[in-house]
């Protein structure tokens, strides 16, 4: 009888699942949103609590399920009405990079760090940051990058280009701290960093936010 009983809550449960999904959209599943990580959260702990508990019925699942999903209808149809209520649902894009410089001050809001964000920009393809002319965070955790023209895509075959070698970009300061392991990686010292540095009117290390090396493109430096 037991097995009965949770055989048939697991399939009430399954039911309302795919009739919420169908009547407030698709987009819950591929969006996430704050309020949508609620929902999972909350309606996983109501089927499981309800499978393990005595007291808890399928009347009882179906009421919770039911009124959580008019809730998250509601709010759907208020964010697609109203502006203001949709970007505090929602949120707004926060813009990271803007002009070619990133905003150290937009990282710490969003709570992030600089290795952070090198890693979403690896994740979309974009290797250095002094490709990238805007960059924004979405609401979803994902981020949109509009690269610099000079970086935009183009192939080799539609300008009958040879083909050059590929090199990646490495970090050599970050946060104002000099990585060592990575300069001398690339074969090079101390007097060659300052060397480089020069260029940009940079003595003391603890100025740079961010340098880059890339070969055959040279350093790219932004200070704090």
């Amino acid at each position: 009888m037991k097995f009965v009983q949770i055989a048939v809550e697991l399939l009430v449960g399954f039911v309302l699942l795919f009739v919420i999904v169908k009547v407030v959209g698709r987009k819950i599943i591929t969006q996430v949103t704050p309020f949508t990580f609620i929902t999972a959260v909350v309606i996983g702990e109501i089927l499981g609590n309800a499978l393990y508990d005595r007291h808890v019925g399928v009347l009882d699942i179906v009421f919770a399920m039911s009124f959580w999903g008019l809730l998250l209808l509601i709010v759907e149809y208020l964010a697609q009405k109203l502006l203001w209520f949709r970007g505090i649902v929602e949120g707004k894009p926060a813009a990271l990079i803007r002009d070619g410089v990133v905003d150290r001050q937009e990282l710490k809001k969003n709570r992030m760090n600089l290795n952070q964000l090198q890693s979403l920009l690896r994740q979309s393809e974009t290797f250095s940051i002094r490709e990238v002319a805007y960059c924004y965070l979405e609401f979803n955790g994902s981020i949109s990058i509009l690269k610099k023209a000079q970086y935009q895509k183009t192939t080799q075959e539609d300008l009958k280009l040879p083909g050059k070698p590929v090199h990646v970009p490495v970090t050599l300061i970050r946060d104002g701290k000099v990585l060592w392991d990575e300069v001398k990686d690339l074969g090079y010292d101390e007097s060659w960093l300052l060397k480089q540095l020069r260029p940009h009117n940079v003595t003391d290390y603890t100025r740079v936010f961010i340098a880059e090396w890339l070969e055959g493109d040279g350093i790219f430096v932004q200070t704090r």
